[in-house]
């Protein structure tokens, strides 16, 4: 078994280990001289790493998507993990266990994939059954979508995150539909093929990044594309909600800026937008936690999906203790934070407070 992993370096720890290349970058030093700047990774995490010295010699025996053994030194810079790397070697893929490199959902695959089929079968809209069962029946799009992430890296970015974030949404838009009184599936259907283009958009073999498809036209399109085609398939599917569910394809990003040509028009492509801006903060807030835990302080790094740092709220509120100044020449022994400083004995302060507890008779 691969060790160690990402989510287990420590700063100050030298380590030796394999790790994926998922980004390389070769640039210059004030000298002139190269300077690798890499981004290494396996299933539990990535980490940034430098390679100052020998650069030469290894820069061009190893790419993007390789593996490669490092010994290098963890630290902390800009208050984010670095690897500082001494020696870099690439490995042959017979070398490693891919199931080391590549984050994976914690929930089985199959099992998100039947909890998907049981939420179609209880639609009551024959139209938008019919639709979400032909893309299911479809052995090549039942396979990517158990497989792809739901993004590159701002959110469930890892294998199996597509299914597991349109999970997520379905329990959300079963609770949201009913207290708003929408039409639940109709909104349910926006929330399975909202993302539907990305299990072509995106590439995830290795690290995750762009088709040529996705780059060209975004998944957006290519999910109105897919939905086009399913929908001639079943033949006589409405004209009015498939225009419907187009929309909310189109509007699911909610505004212009955020990559959507349009903004959610009708209540059901609104709540779509919301479940789906919700759901991705959220986790991206939770994986924010989680890569930044060893660091000091009760903040984490810079988090870009978020654009904001996120306060380690478990960490904050634990009792801090600090040394407590010695009141009149003796301890007074550490204080815990949020609990009353007790008096330090010998002190004027207790003197005169055993005075004032004393009992009528002199006796305390």
């Amino acid at each position: 078994m691969k060790s160690p992993y990402v989510a287990e370096l420590q700063p100050g720890q030298v380590i030796t280990a394999m790790f994926l290349v998922r980004h390389k970058d070769i640039r210059q030093k004030k000298t002139g001289e190269p300077y690798l700047s890499l981004v290494l990774g396996d299933r539990t995490g990535e980490v940034d790493a430098k390679m100052w010295d020998n650069v030469e010699e290894v820069m061009e025996t190893f790419e993007r998507d390789d593996f490669v053994k490092v010994r290098g030194l963890a630290q902390i810079h800009q208050n984010r993990l670095q690897l500082t790397v001494q020696k870099l070697q690439r490995l042959e893929e017979r070398a490693v266990e891919f199931a080391d490199y590549f984050p994976a959902s914690t929930r089985d695959p199959e099992e998100m994939f039947a909890e998907v089929r049981r939420i179609i079968g209880g639609f009551g809209n024959a139209h938008l059954k019919a639709l979400c069962e032909a893309f299911m029946d479809d052995a090549e799009i039942g396979r990517l979508f158990r497989t792809a992430p739901a993004a590159k890296s701002m959110h469930h970015a890892y294998l199996g995150g597509l299914i597991e974030h349109v999970l997520s949404m379905c329990a959300l838009a079963r609770f949201s539909g009913e207290h708003y009184k929408v039409d639940v599936d109709l909104l349910m259907t926006g929330v399975l093929l909202h993302d539907i283009g990305k299990i072509y958009e995106l590439t995830y073999d290795r690290s995750f990044g762009y088709s040529t498809e996705g780059h060209l036209l975004g998944h957006m399109f290519i999910g109105l594309r897919m939905l086009d085609e399913k929908a001639r398939q079943i033949g006589e599917f409405p004209p009015k909600l498939r225009t419907l569910l187009e929309h909310m394809i189109l509007s699911h990003h909610g505004q212009l800026e955020f990559g959507s040509p349009k903004e959610p028009l009708f209540p059901e492509a609104l709540l779509l937008h919301h479940l789906d801006n919700l759901d991705s903060k959220m986790e991206a807030m939770r994986h924010s936690l989680e890569k930044d835990r060893a660091l000091e302080g009760f903040f984490t790094g810079y988090a870009p999906a978020l654009e904001r740092q996120v306060l380690k709220k478990e960490k904050y509120l634990q009792p801090t203790v600090r040394p407590a100044a010695p009141v009149s020449g003796t301890e007074a022994g550490p204080r815990v934070e949020g609990q009353p400083r007790k008096p330090a004995a010998g002190s004027m302060f207790a003197e005169r407070l055993k005075q004032a507890l004393k009992e009528p008779d002199g006796k305390e």
